[in-house]
């Protein structure tokens, strides 16, 4: 084969898979998933788009009792006949393992082919944290007996699985008593540990979130307590036992609880939550190494996934991982099973590459330059026999986003006009009131003045009223000189009338007429005086 007509041939592969790649997402978006699920549901995640949520159309009943197995291949339910593990037969607590019962709060752990089952509540009261297990081969459940210091019953805690320990943070007992203590399971040996750790550790909580990253660092996010729902994240160093509460970069989401976690390699996915008025739309992923969180995708506001009390699971189908959410509470109880396929992460090499015949093509190539270099072939000749690749397809999607890019620019410019025009009328608000507040505080320094002269002229007239129980005194005392006086004068006329008469007589009203003349003078000049 000669060298052009290899890279030709190349080219053409390359852009006849590009064209199929176009054609095939065209059409997958016009086609309905669940038809094309219930068509072929072996194959049914093959159909999924990346980062987004649908429902799986299940065949069968759907499950209204526990014991329950979903099988992804086949997308039906099957009920799971469990058998008592007969170890503590001669154990006096054996009431334990006569039945498992209904519990919530609880947190589940896979630990090789067995689910642990820890904590949560129940109408049968314990009085520390139990520990249960099932088999996935046998079926067989029972109760795991663990010693140490064993932590109080609680529900609504976080567990987290790091090696063959357990890890189990915070929690609500059956007190309603809110904790934020850490405590520690080693399963190989089945003891219990208070981890006592440093620093400041995140609020007393329950229905949170965690995740351990790199085997050392413990994730908290979320949660509630009986008034506050929370957003924070508060990180635990596993080492050295250290908490700290760093800054989340990225996104701002709302605060929640009862929300579902599960973490693919560095990525941490959240599922539902609420606040217990509205649930939280949004699937959240954070990148635990950078401690970015962000939207992945939302789903309306009385949707399943917008519940409190979901699961949220992580799968292997075929090499390849999905994210796996059931049940939850959002008003009313939800029974649906909905899947996600999580973009992958981002290969070094084109994706072409990947097929055998892309990389024969590739090996072609890199024979055919391997054998121009040793004859000096002119590359010029191969340059311009290239074909022109089409790129309309390509400029299409670009002249589309564009226009989606102007349109959200768009919008956001109408909003903020609409947000310019309400703030020069608060601010012309403002000045008007403003205004109207100096001519209150005229007012009121007018009537401060006034309440000033007023209190001087009270103060006057007080001394006045003063002054005035004095001349009182006084005209009493005139008062009294005066009748006394007129009582001489009547003893006088008295006497006169006896026949007397004489100069006496004379004296005597003189005297009388002086003093009320005396009398009448003093008291005009006391009242004008005062």
């Amino acid at each position: 084969i000669s060298t052009a007509s290899t890279v030709r041939q190349y080219l053409g592969y390359v852009k006849f898979s590009s064209a199929k790649r176009d054609i095939r997402t065209r059409q997958s978006s016009l086609i309905s998933r669940k038809a094309n699920m219930a068509t072929d549901s072996r194959n049914w995640h093959s159909l999924l788009d990346s980062d987004q949520w649908v429902a799986l159309p299940v065949a069968g009943r759907r499950p209204s009792a526990r014991y329950k197995a979903f099988d992804l291949k086949s997308l039906s339910w099957s009920t799971i006949k469990l058998s008592t593990k007969l170890e503590a037969e001669n154990d006096k607590d054996s009431t334990l393992l006569e039945n498992f019962p209904a519990i919530s709060g609880h947190s589940m752990v896979k630990w090789g082919n067995t689910l642990l089952f820890l904590g949560g509540h129940s109408k049968d009261t314990y009085d520390n944290v139990t520990v249960r297990f099932f088999d996935l081969e046998s079926h067989m459940w029972g109760v795991m007996e663990a010693t140490g210091k064993v932590p109080v019953a609680r529900g609504g805690q976080s567990v987290s699985l790091v090696g063959s320990k357990l890890i189990m943070f915070g929690g609500e007992d059956k007190h309603r008593r809110l904790m934020n203590d850490v405590h520690v399971l080693d399963l190989t040996t089945m003891t219990w540990n208070v981890a006592e750790t440093i620093q400041t550790p995140p609020a007393p909580r329950f229905d949170h979130t965690a995740a351990v990253h790199a085997d050392r660092y413990l994730q908290i996010f979320g949660g509630c307590s009986h008034s506050i729902f929370f957003n924070d994240l508060h990180v635990l160093d596993l080492e050295t036992l250290e908490w700290s509460q760093p800054q989340i970069q990225g996104d701002v989401v709302s605060p929640r609880a009862g929300h579902a976690g599960v973490s693919i390699d560095e990525k941490w996915f959240m599922v539902g939550g609420g606040d217990n008025r509205s649930g939280a739309s949004e699937t959240l992923v954070m990148d635990m190494p950078k401690l970015a969180i962000s939207v992945l995708t939302n789903v309306k506001g009385r949707d399943p996934l917008a519940s409190e009390g979901l699961s949220v699971s992580a799968a292997l189908i075929d090499d390849e991982q999905f994210l796996v959410a059931f049940g939850g509470y959002n008003g009313k109880y939800n029974n649906e099973v909905f899947v996600m396929r999580p973009k992958p992460k981002d290969s070094k090499q084109p994706k072409i590459f990947q097929s055998p015949a892309a990389a024969a093509a590739a090996a072609s190539v890199t024979a055919a330059y391997a054998l121009a270099k040793s004859e000096s072939l002119d590359f010029s000749t191969i340059e311009h026999s290239k074909p022109k690749v089409d790129l309309s397809v390509e400029v299409g999607v670009l002249k589309g986003e564009k226009k989606m890019l102007e349109s959200s620019i768009a919008e956001v410019k109408t909003e903020n006009s609409a947000l310019m025009e309400k703030l020069v009328e608060c601010n012309g608000t403002r000045v008007d009131l403003t205004k109207e507040l100096h001519s209150v505080q005229g007012q009121l320094a007018s009537e401060k003045s006034r309440c000033a002269d007023l209190e001087a002229q009270i103060l006057e007239l007080q001394k006045m009223l003063s002054s005035m129980q004095s001349i009182e005194q006084e005209v009493q005392t005139l008062r009294s000189q005066k009748s006394a006086i007129e009582q001489d004068m009547e003893l006088a006329a008295t006497d006169q009338r006896q026949g007397s008469g004489g100069v006496w007589s004379y004296d005597a009203v003189s005297n009388a007429e002086d003093c009320n003349f005396l009398l009448s003078c003093w008291i005009s000049f006391k009242v004008k005086f005062a």
